[in-house]
């Protein structure tokens, strides 16, 4: 790989990390501020910083066209990388309008959440993109023609969208789960022969990285859905574009199963502790309506108390093993 492809990386992680304490310090002043939900005494943190990562990995993303353009002389897969960002962008507005509504107003109404998400997969869907030719247990290989464009791009991309939103409320575990993710599927990009698509999921892990070090416990800033909806919305159109939709859905079982666990709490039940004077968590319902409940039960039984830093590490050992049995269980077909 070219050197100078690491450049588009590194704006990334820069643009970010150089962007965020100025909007933390504009959020604060025009009163974008949510609660810490998880401390005892509650303090006010600047929110829809994931703002800051969008804008990273536009510029980032841009620069590596530059750079295919005027020095490789190359346009390959210049439309697929337009629809993308096309699709990022649509997502993040439609995350910063939900943001500026306020989810404890509810935020925008689930069914106007779903038919918006929906313009998010229109790039990807007038391109064609991806491979419609799939292998389906018991039926081998099939080629499901126009349902693959029409009908599995949008769901894939609205479901990854909005339930990668589900698992959150916590000091670093939206941002810390997008590294994990798409750097397990940047690594599946690279070594299935499209380092193209690894290099744009890169420029999204080092703006999530820089963007970590702020939202890690204690928190300067929040994330917000600007951030959550176009990294689930990145992880279905990597897996879209790459053309390995069957790992990407494996690793995302933690938030298939954080899909249950929300609707048996009738998508009302927030993921939040309940917080004690030292800080320490206790579960905020008599069942368990998260993974981060989960959580909380798992550290009480293992030490006596749940911390929120304990939940966070919880919910990315869980995504780490995940990730590694999906390298596993799919191996053959990506080494």
């Amino acid at each position: 790989m070219n050197p100078l492809l690491f450049f588009p990386v590194f704006i990334a992680f820069f643009v970010t990390f150089l962007v965020l304490p100025s909007w933390i310090k504009r959020a604060k002043k025009i009163g974008l501020v949510w609660e810490d939900m998880n401390k005892y005494k509650k303090r006010k943190v600047a929110g829809s910083g994931g703002i800051t990562i969008v804008l990273g990995f536009i510029l980032a993303i841009l620069f590596y066209i530059a750079l295919r353009t005027f020095y490789f002389n190359s346009n390959e897969k210049i439309i697929e990388i337009f629809a993308l960002l096309t699709s990022i962008l649509v997502l993040a507005g439609l995350g910063f309008v939900d943001d500026l509504l306020g989810w404890r107003h509810g935020g925008l109404r689930k069914r106007h959440r779903l038919f918006l998400c929906f313009f998010a997969a229109i790039p990807l869907m007038v391109i064609n993109a991806g491979h419609s030719t799939i292998v389906l247990p018991f039926f081998g290989l099939v080629n499901l023609k126009l349902v693959y464009p029409l009908i599995l791009i949008p769901i894939g991309i609205v479901g990854a969208t909005t339930t990668f939103n589900f698992l959150a409320g916590y000091n670093g575990l939206e941002a810390g789960q997008g590294i994990l993710l798409i750097g397990a599927l940047s690594l599946v990009a690279y070594l299935t022969g499209t380092s193209w698509l690894a290099l744009i999921g890169l420029c999204m892990v080092f703006s999530l990285l820089a963007f970590w070090i702020f939202n890690k416990y204690p928190a300067k800033v929040f994330p917000g859905d600007v951030l959550t909806y176009p990294v689930g919305g990145l992880i279905a159109i990597m897996a879209i574009l790459g053309n390995f939709e069957r790992i990407a859905v494996f690793f995302f079982i933690p938030y298939i199963f954080e899909t249950f666990l929300k609707l048996r709490g009738k998508l009302i039940k927030q993921s939040f502790g309940k917080p004690k004077k030292d800080n320490s968590l206790e579960l905020a319902y008599k069942k368990v309506y998260s993974l981060n409940h989960l959580a909380i039960l798992f550290w009480k039984k293992v030490k006596g108390k749940a911390y929120e830093k304990d939940v966070v590490i919880f919910v990315y050992i869980l995504q780490i093993i995940i990730i590694l049995l999906g390298f596993v269980l799919f191996g053959s077909s990506i080494f």
